[in-house]
């Protein structure tokens, strides 16, 4: 979805036919100014988000940009001042602050794993673990903190996962009905193949036409030695019960990415508020 079009259909989700609160209380044409207060520390995003619902409600406001995506924050920082029509800028607070905060919350985690990771060449994915309508802004975060993006949807890549594999009748077969597919769509799509076990890897390895394996809940025993069996020939990816807690073990195996779920599925959003000043 646009983000445009997403802005307008959070607008019209929370203001139905008014925000008769604002209304009923603040005198039509009242002027003021509000700040973002940033309560914890990490990474800020979804300036660029804010930017756009602020155009889209009232593009007379006056905004003075203190922060960019990106910028690590302490608590107390000012990302930005807001000033303007009182009723535009109450009918913007809301969704302002659960996209930032959620984005930040994104960023700040991913952040933190990158990091944690440093002296390794491995680097962190998402997954498809979004909330619904939200992935682009949800992957945009991933990107700020520092992460790569893994496919964006079902369209712009072939991951062959253990369902494909079984519907198929296994490994080979997906794999050669895929080649087969592409063939006669005439698209070109990069294919990765998950395998469960080091004798579904084998199986693929010695296949081939593939571009990335991903190693699905792997022991690091078995992770280390599949990094050895692929030998550099295609890309590696460990996926499954990876933690921020125990990522730098997971890409210590030398594998080229590790994806996670938990970057974005059950994320805790960063602790913003926009107060009046």
């Amino acid at each position: 979805m646009e983000l445009t079009d997403l802005i307008r259909f959070a607008i019209r989700e929370d203001a139905g036919d008014g925000d008769h609160t604002s209304l009923a209380c603040i005198p039509e044409g009242t002027t003021s100014k509000a700040k973002l207060l940033v309560k914890e520390s990490g990474v800020l995003a979804g300036i660029n988000s804010a930017k756009h619902i602020f155009a889209e409600i009232d593009p007379s406001l006056k905004i003075e940009w203190l922060k960019k995506d990106g910028d690590i924050v302490q608590k107390d920082d000012i990302a930005f001042f807001v000033e303007g029509s009182v009723h535009s800028i109450l009918l913007g607070e809301r969704l302002v602050l659960n996209i930032m905060q959620r984005m930040s919350g994104i960023a700040s985690i991913t952040r933190k794993i990158v990091d944690s990771l440093q002296g390794t060449k491995c680097k962190v994915l998402d997954t498809r673990k979004t909330t619904p309508l939200l992935r682009a802004l949800e992957k945009e975060a991933v990107r700020i903190g520092g992460g790569t993006n893994h496919r964006i949807g079902l369209y712009d890549m072939i991951l062959i996962k253990d369902n494909h594999v079984d519907y198929a009748g296994g490994i080979t077969k997906a794999l050669d009905a895929t080649r087969n597919y592409l063939g006669k769509t005439g698209k070109n799509l990069r294919i990765e193949i998950e395998t469960r076990n080091l004798n579904e890897l084998a199986q693929a390895i010695q296949h081939g036409g593939f571009h990335r394996v991903m190693f699905d809940n792997y022991s690091l025993k078995d992770l280390r030695k599949g990094v050895e069996m692929v030998a550099g020939k295609f890309e590696t990816e460990a996926s499954g019960g990876i933690t921020p807690e125990n990522a730098y073990d997971y890409a210590a195996t030398g594998v080229d990415f590790i994806s996670m779920g938990c970057l974005t599925h059950s994320v805790k959003s960063m602790d913003l508020s926009l107060k009046a000043c």
